[in-house]
C-alpha cells in the first residue's frame, strides 16, 4: 500500500508563502491523479488542487491564481506552492489520489495569522 507523508506547513503571515510536499512510498504514484485537500475543524476534507498523470491541473475557485500543484515523478512527490496566503487558508492539508486510493497521512498544519 502507498504511504503518504505531508510536510512543509507552518505559521505564516497573511500574504506569505509556503511550499507543501507529499512524499509517497511503497509504490509509484506516477499513474495517479493526485490531489491536495484541506480540512478545518468540524468539516469534511475538500479538494483544493489536483494534477493528472499528464500534468493537467485544476483548482478550487478559492485558490486559483494563488496555489500551484506540481509533481516530480522521479522523487515520487507532489508539491503545493501556496502564495498570497489568506487567513481562511488556515487548515490541515493532506494529499491523496483523486479519488483517494490509500490511507490518509497525518497532514500538515498551515496557519495564516499575523
Amino acid at each position: 500500500q502507498v504511504q503518504l507523508v505531508e510536510s512543509g506547513g507552518g505559521l505564516v503571515q497573511p500574504g506569505g508563502s509556503l511550499r507543501l510536499s507529499c512524499v509517497a512510498s511503497g509504490s509509484s504514484i506516477s499513474i495517479y491523479t493526485m490531489g491536495w485537500y484541506l480540512q478545518t475543524p468540524g468539516k469534511q476534507r475538500e479538494l483544493v488542487a489536483r494534477i493528472t498523470f499528464g500534468g493537467s491541473t485544476n483548482y478550487a475557485d478559492s485558490v486559483k491564481g494563488r496555489f500551484t500543484i506540481s509533481r516530480d515523478r522521479a522523487k515520487n512527490t507532489v508539491y503545493l506552492q501556496m502564495n498570497s496566503l489568506k487567513r481562511e487558508d488556515t487548515a490541515v492539508y493532506y494529499c491523496n489520489g483523486y479519488p483517494p486510493f490509500t490511507s490518509w497521512g497525518q497532514g500538515t498544519q498551515v496557519t495564516v495569522s499575523s
